[in-house]
């Protein structure tokens, strides 16, 4: 309990700064970091049990589904007026980008330079991801590149350090790795089954980062409430 209360203490002092720096009519030229940032307008959607982790950055036309994760040092970028979709349990890793072409960019293949990821998705730390759609249930290793108009299908793996050049296809149930992207393998059993397996072992992970992170206000009342009747039924036991 003391880090938690550590935690409150520290948020109000900034908060209390912050109001006095207002106040003094303190103008800030560049402002302090917002893991999620409306752009144009264009605000992005994030679920209760989204977790988006406070160095990480969300910005414009992103929708963010339940479950999913954007972990540290992740930037989305949607201010292209081109949207970004994160799926149901689907993760971003650490330091990983996910962006769109500009503006006024267009796909040769006629659909619009959108960037989707599906459900069950676990991207990992260090990837770059552009006007792009990856389908559910798709494991992307660490340092992959997935360039524009590219499909990734269901029931996919891509090694570390794959990169996908533009307006690639990867057929369901395949491994592919190398620069640019091969064939390796098609997908055992085994390797299918853990797909889910791996978003959801991610899903409980941010589970907890996002418990640490509570906001002040009810919620927090709540779990202290529900830790010292834990804590005094166990003393009783």
């Amino acid at each position: 309990m003391a880090h938690i209360l550590k935690s409150v203490v520290s948020k109000g002092m900034r908060e209390a700064g912050n109001a006095m720096r207002k106040e003094a009519g303190v103008l800030e030229i560049i402002s302090r970091h917002r893991p999620q940032m409306t752009f144009l307008g264009q605000a992005p959607f994030v679920t209760n049990d989204t977790f988006i982790a406070p160095t990480a950055s969300v910005i414009g036309e992103v929708t963010n589904w339940d479950q999913s994760s954007v972990w540290y040092g992740a930037v989305v970028r949607a201010d292209s007026s081109h949207p970004i979709t994160i799926g149901f349990t689907s993760s971003v890793g650490e330091g990983s980008v996910v962006t769109t072409l500009k503006k006024n960019a267009t796909l040769s293949t006629g659909f619009p330079p959108v960037t989707h990821i599906g459900h069950y998705v676990t991207i990992g730390s260090g990837c770059v991801l552009k006007s792009c759609r990856v389908d559910d249930l798709v494991v992307i290793g660490e340092k992959c590149t997935i360039l524009e108009g590219s499909i990734v299908e269901s029931n996919v793996m891509l090694e570390p350090g794959t990169v996908i050049p533009p307006y690639s296809y990867i057929p369901s149930g395949q491994k592919w790795g190398g620069n640019p992207a091969q064939f390796v393998a098609n997908l055992t059993t085994d390797e299918t089954e853990n797909i889910k397996k791996i978003s959801l072992e991610i899903h409980q992970k941010a589970k907890e980062h996002l418990l640490e992170f509570l906001p002040v206000g009810n919620t927090y009342v709540h779990l202290e409430d529900l830790e010292l009747k834990h804590a005094a039924g166990s003393s009783t036991a």
